[in-house]
């Protein structure tokens, strides 16, 4: 109970900015004498600092408390196709130190961990100064996160990687693993103060696409873990294959790579565009720079994946009927390219008006989303959400 309070009087803190004790007794319906003996612990502790003299409302003026934002600092992990970004944040979520490792081409279970521990080990070793009090990992794929295991990072093609037991090993710190996904939707609510929210889902497009739901402040995983693996939701029961092993799921119509697909296929059909002699690989990339310059055919291919996006996410709001849906991952920076359709489409297919109204914005959190996501990981285990 000690601890349940603990977190509850550090998040009152968190979320007012600065407040006095007796206001956080009041407002967490917690007494006096239990306010004040947490809050001597996180003084003691470095956690919480004294700042400057409230209102007085007849008596002394209080001294107010904020959180000790730069005191602690935690280290974010975002395992990416082919690179890995390690950064360091303070408790705000300001990234005060940041480096990448490109993935090497022959890897095993083995090497991937020492990548972890050699990145991990270099941001500590340039910040001896700091004080750390968690790792944060986002990986791709299938996660067992109460256990900290990569069941399957399809793109690494690697299985069951411990890296919670070797990260904690190794570092002596707490260590938290999560679905990319699932801690981008996490890092979302955390950062851009949308815990108060009953429900919401953030979807990351890329190389693959998934979703995190987050439901009254707290991830929801799942019975097996594997909810929000929208990229594997069946579009077109003859479509092409996927690497899940099925036909038409998402991903194969609205991920980066198929976008991709999709523009070569017009290209070699003998379509009009300004894609024709590209010598590179054709990406997404390419695509959205290309559309950017008024290529209708481009153009075309970001609407009909933004359709199809648009699409699964009605079916979301019809399973879910979450208050907000965030699009993050790098098909994300098309941007009105990939929203303006995806608006559109559940306009015209959500069957109630209210819902039709669903609010869909990009991620604010750009590139660093999963990697913050990491953090938030660490940081919803150190402060208890209070929903209204």
């Amino acid at each position: 109970m000690k601890s349940i309070n603990k977190s509850i009087i550090l998040n009152k803190i968190r979320t007012e900015g600065s407040i006095s004790r007796a206001q956080i007794a009041k407002e967490t319906q917690l007494t006096p004498p239990t306010v004040g003996t947490i809050v001597k612990e996180l003084l003691e502790q470095g956690l919480v600092k004294e700042s400057q003299l409230g209102v007085s409302h007849g008596g002394r003026k209080p001294t107010m408390l904020v959180l000790n934002k730069k005191g602690f600092h935690i280290i974010g992990i975002d395992v990416g196709p082919s690179d890995i970004r390690f950064i360091i944040s303070d408790l705000s979520g300001e990234i005060v130190d940041e480096m990448e490792q490109e993935i090497i081409q022959e890897l095993h279970k083995d090497n991937f961990l020492n990548m972890l521990t050699t990145g991990v080990e270099q941001l500590i070793t340039d910040n001896s100064t700091l004080q750390f009090i968690g790792i944060g990992v986002a990986m791709h794929g299938v996660v067992d996160s109460e256990q900290g295991i990569s069941i399957f990072a399809p793109n690494l093609n690697l299985r069951d990687i411990p890296i919670k037991n070797h990260l904690e090993a190794t570092f002596d710190m707490d260590v938290k693993v999560e679905n990319d996904a699932k801690a981008l939707a996490l890092g979302e609510a955390w950062f851009n103060n949308q815990m108060s929210n009953k429900s919401m889902i953030a979807v990351n497009v890329g190389r693959g696409i998934g979703a995190g739901l987050v439901i009254d402040g707290k991830l929801y995983s799942g019975e097996h873990g594997i909810a929000g693996e929208i990229g594997h939701m069946t579009l077109d029961l003859h479509g092409k294959p996927c690497t899940c092993g099925n036909n038409g799921c998402l991903q194969t119509v609205a991920s980066g790579p198929a976008i991709g697909e999709k523009a070569l296929e017009l290209l070699e059909q003998g379509r009009n565009t300004s894609l024709s002699g590209y010598n590179e690989t054709i990406t997404a990339e390419v695509v959205h720079r290309a559309a950017i310059k008024g290529d209708p055919l481009a153009q075309n291919v970001l609407k009909e994946a933004g359709n199809y996006l648009g699409i699964a996410l009605t079916n979301l709001i019809h399973v879910c009927n979450p208050s907000t849906i965030i699009i993050g991952g790098g098909v994300s920076k098309a941007n009105a390219f990939i929203l303006d359709p995806i608006i559109e489409t559940i306009k015209t297919r959500t069957i109630s008006e209210r819902a039709q109204a669903t609010p869909v914005y990009l991620s604010k959190l750009g590139e660093y989303g999963s990697s913050l996501g990491a953090v938030a990981l660490i940081l919803s285990e150190l402060f208890v959400p209070i929903v209204e």
